[in-house]
């Protein structure tokens, strides 16, 4: 059973998806930028912008990254961090 707070999100994706044609990669791309960004997030202990005591690294800007998908080609923009130690496991 979908959860009332659910539903309004349910409700714009599927207006999205009525809008446009590309509605679907748009979804897709939104998804895998949020993933992008909480990985980066988990690995440096940190969120953006935030100031923490035990925070393992600082963000250096973004690379952007085409992705081609059965929805179409995504254009990505990658977290870095400054040492450039970080990889993302996502495959990207």
């Amino acid at each position: 059973m979908t959860k009332t707070e659910d539903r309004p999100t349910i409700a714009a994706v599927q207006e999205l998806l009525k809008q446009s044609p590309d509605g679907l990669r748009e979804i897709v791309r939104n998804v895998m930028q949020q993933m992008l960004e909480a990985e980066m997030s988990d690995a440096l202990g940190a969120g953006k912008c935030e100031r923490v005591e035990g925070r393992l690294g600082y963000r250096s800007g973004y690379y952007s990254r085409t992705l081609v998908t059965r929805v179409g080609k995504l254009e990505l923009r990658v977290p870095q961090d400054r040492d450039g130690h970080l990889s993302s496991p996502s495959p990207i």
